[in-house]
């Protein structure tokens, strides 16, 4: 009989709200009746609702990396609460008596199994595309292009007049051009630059109104990074247009500009990997201002290799409702075909389905044996990626030490973290980040700061001109202690 941990519950479920609904219909003896296949591949069960007949769920496993779920109930959400309340059920490991699969269920495998089997023949596939509509393809793809430019030309023009004012005068400067071009940017298919020139006017609106040197110094870097942006999407598209190759590639500009990847595009330019496992270091949620969206952030270790990758998911204010968000992952993430974005070193991955293990004490000696070993060698890898503008302004990395604590400086008291050859870095938290140092502070057991391994984010200070590290979590022999979330 098959069974689900929590995690693997919630990694169905469209939000938190139906894992607590479907829970309480379980506890509460939803179900008034049962049944599985001989061959486990398929579960069902009538439920109690609010109609006057019962719902009837399903489960069909015959896909074991695709499950569908059905339900007879007029929820609009997939899968819904009696699906999630199934699978509670499930993993209650209540009886399930032994039955047929109905007719309509073996209809529907079928139906799709020939709708699969006439997509990987090569003989069912369409043909391919005439000549002239690769060239239309092309001709669309190049006129996306020269608008691109287009846009970017006025950008141009309007950071110049800034650059050639000074930074300066933000607090006396109008911002109503600034706000009209970043909401025309939109319609030169520029939402990368758009993302940019809304932080930059953030940053001006805020000086404006406390003259607070923080905001000119955001400015300052925003205004960096919006100029590496255009200089050098500028060569990029122009490259293409010369080249005659309008398709997307793996240049990290692609996304920049706005581009949207495909799974099949990344696996066609090679960026995946078969049979990875994961596991996260940390989590938590940021709200971007600029972009209006939330942002479910994961940091996640290769366990094979080391290396340290994020998952982005984006929820746009307007759509809160409709986009589910992610949640803290506390297993580890064994996955079939694993698909990176272009990037540096903490690089964006998804996946379209996975299945969860336990973590066991093996698993956590391997994570604390790809960490760092010197401060030293951290930071100048942090600098190196940082330099690029169009990289993060900070970047997650493990790190082995021999003890945390508290020092007195010449600027008071800080949080440090010190290698095992004396290597140093300072432990802060950074404006607008949520506060991880409080929940550092209470920790109550000593073992944990000592000879663990410490995930955080390296950001440079540019009030105080050094490399900090925020943290986010420590690796212990005994589990993952997390900061955040």
């Amino acid at each position: 009989m098959r069974s689900f941990s929590e995690q693997q519950i919630a990694a169905f479920a469209p939000n938190a709200n139906a894992v607590g609904n479907g829970r309480k219909i379980s506890a509460g003896g939803g179900f008034v009746s049962r049944m599985r296949s001989k061959d486990d591949s398929f579960y069902m069960g009538e439920c109690k609702g609010s109609g006057k007949s019962n719902y009837v769920v399903s489960a069909d496993f015959a896909d074991e990396e695709h499950p569908v779920f059905r339900c007879s109930c007029p929820s609009r959400q997939f899968p819904c609460k009696h699906s999630l309340a199934l699978m509670f059920e499930m993993a209650a490991g209540k009886d399930f008596a032994v039955g047929e699969i109905p007719a309509d269920i073996l209809d529907k495998r079928e139906k799709k199994q020939a709708r699969e089997a006439k997509k990987a023949d090569p003989a069912g596939e369409k043909k391919p595309a005439s000549e002239k509509s690769v060239r239309a393809g092309k001709a669309a793809k190049a006129k996306k292009i020269k608008k691109q430019l287009e846009g970017l030309r006025l950008m141009k023009q309007l950071t110049d007049q800034l650059m050639n004012t000074g930074l300066s005068s933000m607090g006396s400067v109008s911002l109503k051009n600034y706000r009209d071009l970043a909401k025309q940017l939109g319609d030169y298919y520029l939402p990368g630059p758009q993302n940019y020139l809304n932080r930059l006017v953030l940053e001006m609106e805020a000086y404006q109104k406390d003259s607070d040197k923080r905001h000119y110094h955001q400015a300052v870097e925003v205004l960096k990074r919006l100029r590496a942006l255009e200089k050098k999407a500028a060569a990029y598209l122009n490259e293409k247009l010369e080249a005659d190759r309008p398709e997307a590639d793996d240049d990290i500009l692609y996304e920049q500009l706005g581009g949207i990847w495909k799974l099949e595009q990344l696996g066609d330019l090679g960026l995946m990997k078969e049979q990875a496992r994961l596991l996260q270091l940390s989590f938590q949620v940021d709200y971007d201002a600029a972009r209006k969206e939330y942002i479910d952030l994961g940091y996640w270790m290769d366990l094979d290799t080391g290396e340290i990758s994020c998952t982005c998911n984006y929820r746009p204010v307007k759509a809160l409702k409709y986009v589910k968000q992610e949640d803290s992952c506390f297993e580890v993430a064994e996955i079939g075909r694993l698909y990176y974005y272009p990037g540096g070193i903490n690089r964006r991955v998804r996946w379209d389905a996975a299945a969860f293990a336990p973590v066991t004490p093996e698993v956590l000696a391997s994570v604390k044996g790809h960490a760092q070993k010197e401060v030293a060698a951290a930071v100048k890898l942090a600098k190196n990626e940082m330099k690029n503008l169009l990289s993060e302004d900070y970047c997650g990395m493990l790190l082995s030490f021999a003890r945390i604590g508290v020092e007195e400086t010449g600027q008071g008291k800080c949080w440090v973290l010190e290698d095992g050859a004396g290597g140093r870095i300072e432990l802060a938290g950074r404006d607008g980040w949520e506060d991880s140092m409080e929940a550092l502070r209470r920790i109550p057991e000593p073992e944990v700061f000592q000879g663990q391994a410490l995930f955080g984010l390296l950001y440079y200070d540019t009030e105080k001109r050094r490399i900090r590290m925020y943290p986010c979590s420590i690796v212990t022999d005994k589990g993952i202690v997390r900061l955040l979330y």
